[in-house]
């Protein structure tokens, strides 16, 4: 049985899938992979630090959760990183889809641009920063898709949409848009937009105004708003 190190309320959530033989297996591909970045000499590093692999989720406890934004899977330079989509470690220059949700929050709320990149104010506050992959190799993006990592994030959202009421579901680019099937619309708030990268940013992302939609939800439903 493997003992996986995450936040007990997570931990109490997901134990029937950590015991399945897919996680078994992804967790055995894991650790081959920071091994080897350990110890072979032209192996890419793998990021997150294995300590941050579950970030997302020890930062924002189940019962927190109001918010989920969806990533596709961790930014691949040195440092960058820290087990939470779109965010960085402190004092790492802001990847320019982290500048482009910076932009579009001051336009929509006015807000001035954060200095800090780690977006663990929102975490703390309920926003699950999920990655569908949670492990990526060193300037290969995508480098650990389809080993498992979907199954596991797919039951996470699963989870939230079957046992919460009332979450904002942020789904933005065609990757996120694709989990819209795991999600109870009748029960939730999905709210779709291009993705936040400068290739599509101008197709739907910039002037979405997510952030001041998600907040008017969370009201009517007698929670409070997120101060992004």
């Amino acid at each position: 049985m493997i003992d996986v190190k995450i936040e007990p309320s997570w931990k109490r959530k997901l134990q029937s899938e950590f015991e399945q033989p897919y996680f078994e297996a992804l967790v055995k591909f894991v650790k081959q992979e920071y091994q080897n970045a350990k110890t072979l000499p032209n192996a890419p590093k793998i990021y997150p630090p294995g300590s941050l692999i579950f970030n997302a989720f020890d930062k924002c406890p189940f019962e927190n959760v109001k918010v989920v934004l969806l990533g596709q899977d961790p930014y691949h330079g040195e440092g960058q990183a820290n087990g939470m989509c779109f965010a960085v470690n402190e004092g790492v220059p802001f990847p320019p889809s982290l500048q482009n949700i910076f932009q579009e929050l001051h336009d929509d709320l006015g807000k001035p641009i954060p200095t800090s990149g780690t977006l663990l104010n929102w975490a703390k506050q309920g926003v699950l920063l999920l990655n569908a992959t949670l492990t990526v190799r060193e300037g290969q993006p995508g480098s650990h898709q389809n080993k498992g990592w979907e199954i596991f994030t797919d039951k996470v959202i699963r989870i939230i949409s079957q046992e919460k009421n009332h979450v904002v579901f942020l789904l933005w680019g065609a990757y996120a848009q694709k989990k819209e099937i795991l999600i109870d619309a009748s029960k939730h708030c999905i709210l779709k937009a291009a993705h936040p990268s400068p290739l599509s940013a101008h197709k739907g992302f910039f002037g979405c105004k997510h952030f001041s939609k998600a907040n008017q939800y969370l009201l009517q439903h007698g929670k409070q708003p997120i101060d992004w």
